[in-house]
């Protein structure tokens, strides 16, 4: 196996373990069970946790540059897009979504790392804006902002998977979600 291919495996096994332990299960060992590799490896290409951190927020930046963004061409495919990606939540996204936030928990301590994940956050404010303007709606950075702060606020729910939470916040079904989140910041569609 390449250095890089390696390199890779143990960043990727770094976002299971963050997912599935939490920060504080986060160990070089873990990282090595996780990625079915030698005991030591982890240690050998990231010799501090503070480097495992990195090497997993890294990953985290190059997986979200690979999600594609569709541009969508009316208020209801934006609707559909937003629905499926909060519906991702629970399926394939889930992991990269619980170490993400994991992630972020670390960087309220760690300003260095507070720097990496910052600009998954501040690329989904300016995507969300575009895919706004893209659908038509009268967009100002304050709406923008609004529909995508209720998208972040959404996922810790989602990862939960609380029933009654999900049904008190409607997002028991992520497009009724979608369509009245730009209802209550848009208004109704124009007929």
């Amino acid at each position: 196996m390449r250095n890089q291919d390696r390199r890779q495996r143990l960043q990727d096994a770094a976002i299971e373990v963050l997912a599935d332990q939490g920060g504080r299960g986060l160990t070089h060992r873990a990282v090595d069970t996780a990625a079915a590799v030698p005991p030591g490896t982890a240690k050998n290409y990231f010799p501090t946790r503070q480097a495992v951190l990195r090497a997993a927020a890294e990953r985290c930046v190059e997986l979200y540059d690979e999600v594609p963004r569709p541009v969508p061409a009316d208020r209801e495919s934006l609707v559909a897009l937003m629905g499926a990606l909060l519906a991702d939540v629970a399926g394939a996204g889930r992991t990269r979504l619980l170490a993400y936030l994991e992630l972020q928990a670390e960087a309220a301590r760690l300003p260095w790392l507070a720097a990496i994940v910052d600009g998954i956050a501040a690329a989904d404010f300016a995507a969300f804006e575009q895919a706004q303007r893209a659908a038509g709606l009268p967009v100002t950075p304050e709406r923008a902002t609004a529909v995508t702060l209720a998208l972040h606020g959404a996922l810790p729910h989602l990862l939960a998977h609380a029933p009654r939470t999900l049904a008190a916040t409607g997002l028991h079904d992520p497009q009724g979600f979608a369509r009245d989140l730009l209802t209550a910041t848009y208004g109704p569609p124009a007929r």
